[in-house]
């Protein structure tokens, strides 16, 4: 039997364009001798739909071009799609239709419904009841072919969180001598997940007894990238073939084909974790301006590190001639940091602008003055360094505002947790690509762009080495150092994983980290004050377990400190 896999990149909302790709798979699977076409889980609409699916035409819609479809498909397809049913509260089901013979012949209803991190499809779907099974047709025989979606098979355990599910659609197919079990899946990105999922995979197969095949959606959906890596596994728990991460396409696969005993891959492609990174910013960057239409993007280069490696990610998303970087310098940036910021632009071969903020920092200052000294000083401190971060926002959005360039917010994530970035001046943008990369990540991805550059289609290093050895700084105030006024970069970032994305309470993390209750006290004060510029935000694309934004629920005016003892 020879089943064919295809991740495509399922725009949210292009039926058309979403039908025409399902097309094209199925002739060249069709022209490949494939039995049996999978596709992603919702894919005639794209996943995840989220309130689109409230709409009162979006499924009926889905639910026509499906017909189409099946009248046309010159081989069996299961093909992802919303549905009307007349049971249940919300009267929906997130479904896959076996399209065969010219008709939909059946459909497979998802069973498990996940409703943590940036899942809530219990929002809009009524669960199914039980596993599709059916009987297809191949090498002159009759194989028995089972149908899970996406949860149906993971059960939360790709991304380590317990849900006590009440039903079991795997053990539901253990019994059900199936040769063949197919997830259509739409599995969100997660550094290191693939390995997971091909674990649980193994243990499915060994268990059924059945081949099993995922099929993952590719692409990226606002804050999802979707990395495909559609993988077949044998009854014995080996790899017998798939279509590598980050890669669109179809692939087909013979699963009576014989495989060594350990194929030595840990996943289809092996990448590493900067890799990951790597490819899913770029794969985020490239699907965001793709669907908003945008051919261009700039931003404020400073000569430090994050804008280096947003600009790097940009130019291997887009293009040199697509990334406009601006220099913004005030009396307050070194001469080093300005020739960091160009021969970055050198590197990368973009083209480079210099606007200097200097005289409408002081105009602002001088037209405040005359208000801020009737109950103190002048415009200081904080207050002006944020004139600063404020009056290059200004000049960023004028120029993507009057030009059509999109505006990439550089903002890493440690800056996002601790406040230690300017709402409307360096959180300015529609996008924020490294937003959910910590500060030690930052560094680590941009030493293995330089070390990897020419496997990833760079002519030199792409980040200049000073940008990366250089104390970071915001340079708004004399011989500012970020150390100053937050701890080590190495400290802050393992206390924030374990608080962020852990939920370790602040006095585990003090006593497992040696931190003095006062820091501790200083990083959970930071870490709650700043929940509403989070809130504010551009759109961060996800590459951890616990991303800002919509998989992070954390009310803003709140007064939780961790009960009576504290944080000592």
């Amino acid at each position: 039997m020879r089943i064919a896999l295809a991740q495509f990149d399922a725009v949210v909302g292009d039926l058309e364009g979403n039908a025409a790709a399902i097309r094209s798979s199925a002739a060249e699977a069709s022209a490949d001798g494939a039995d049996l076409l999978v596709l992603p889980e919702l894919c005639i609409l794209g996943y995840p739909p989220r309130d689109l699916l409230l709409r009162e035409e979006v499924v009926p819609a889905c639910e026509r071009l499906i017909r189409e479809l099946a009248r046309d498909l010159p081989l069996p397809t299961l093909i992802g799609s919303p549905r009307h049913i007349e049971r249940g509260s919300r009267r929906l089901c997130n479904s896959v239709a076996l399209c065969r013979d010219g008709r939909i012949e059946a459909w497979h209803d998802k069973m498990l419904l996940p409703t943590y991190d940036v899942f809530d499809e219990a929002r809009w779907f009524q669960p199914g009841e039980r596993p599709l099974v059916f009987d297809l047709q191949a090498d002159g025989r009759s194989h028995r072919v089972g149908v899970l979606i996406c949860e149906d098979l993971w059960r939360a355990e790709d991304v380590g969180i317990k849900c006590p599910y009440d039903v079991d659609p795997v053990g539901m197919l253990a019994d059900a001598d199936c040769s063949l079990i197919v997830s259509p899946s739409a599995s969100p990105f997660v550094v290191g997940k693939s390995d997971r999922h091909r674990a649980i995979l193994v243990d499915v197969a060994r268990r059924c007894g059945a081949a099993v095949a995922t099929v993952n959606q590719f692409g990226a959906n606002d804050d999802l990238v979707f990395d495909g890596g559609s993988m077949v596994i044998s009854p014995e728990g080996r790899m017998i073939g798939g279509r590598d991460r980050f890669k669109p396409g179809t692939s087909t696969v013979t699963l009576e084909e014989r495989v060594a005993e350990d194929d030595g891959r840990r996943d289809v492609d092996g990448l590493s974790p900067d890799a990951e990174r790597f490819e899913a910013i770029r794969l985020a960057i490239q699907g965001y301006c793709h669907r908003t239409r945008h051919k261009s993007v700039l931003l404020g280069l400073s000569g430090g590190i994050d804008s280096a490696l947003v600009a790097a990610l940009a130019v291997a998303a887009l293009g040199p001639d697509a990334v406009l970087g601006v220099l913004l310098p005030s009396r307050y940036s070194s001469e080093g940091s300005r020739s960091d910021a160009l021969d970055l632009g050198e590197r990368l071969g973009i083209r480079t602008e210099e606007i200097s903020i200097e005289s409408m920092h002081a105009t602002i200052a001088g037209t405040l003055d005359p208000l801020l000294r009737k109950d103190g000083n002048g415009l200081e401190g904080l207050a002006d360094e944020n004139v600063q971060a404020r009056s290059r926002g200004l000049l960023l959005m004028a120029i993507s505002n009057g030009r059509g360039h999109m505006l990439l917010s550089t903002s890493n994530k440690s800056e996002l947790a601790v406040g230690y970035s300017t709402l409307y001046g360096d959180m300015c943008g529609g996008y924020a690509p490294i937003g959910d990369l910590y500060k030690t990540e930052v560094f680590e991805l941009a030493r293995w762009m330089n070390r990897e550059h020419a496997s990833i289609d760079f002519t030199c290093p792409p980040i200049p080495v000073s940008s990366i050895d250089k104390p970071p700084s915001a340079e708004l105030r004399p011989d500012q150092r970020d150390d100053d006024s937050l701890p080590p970069y190495e400290i802050l970032d393992a206390y924030l994983q374990a608080r962020i994305d852990a939920h370790q309470s602040p006095a585990t993390i003090g006593r497992a980290l040696g931190l003095e209750p006062g820091l501790v006290s200083r990083v959970e004060h930071l870490l709650a004050i700043s929940e509403f510029k989070r809130y504010q935000a551009a759109i961060i694309p996800k590459l951890s377990p616990r991303t800002f934004g919509r998989g992070r629920e954390m009310p803003v005016a709140a007064r939780w400190n961790e009960g009576p003892g504290g944080v000592g």
